[in-house]
């Protein structure tokens, strides 16, 4: 068992075309599955509700995952080609518990 110490929360946004949207979303869906299959994290797809210039912004949320989630993330999204469907570089965020010292 992994110590929670080193857990954090992994929160991964970018922008998706709306022209793109139907097409990209089964893709990502496919990639939280491969990764949940993978190693037992339960991602989350979210977006916002508004859209600006026809542009989406998405967000993966990774609750709870230790340091080297974030680089097999980047692989399998490579694999899936969502590159190619999105606008913009995906951007990592990395949370952690807040406690007071």
């Amino acid at each position: 068992m992994r110590s929670t110490s080193s857990m954090v929360d992994l929160y991964v946004y970018y922008k998706v075309p709306q022209a793109n949207a139907a097409r990209l979303e089964p893709l990502v869906r496919a990639l939280l599955a491969r990764l949940a299959a993978d190693t037992g994290v339960l991602g989350q797809l979210k977006r916002r509700p508004e859209r600006e210039d026809g542009v989406q912004t998405w967000m993966e949320v990774f609750p709870g995952v230790d340091a080297g989630f974030a680089a097999l993330l980047d692989t399998y999204a490579g694999e899936a080609g969502i590159a190619g469907l999105i606008d913009g570089p995906r951007r990592a965020e990395v949370f952690v518990e807040f406690t007071c010292a």
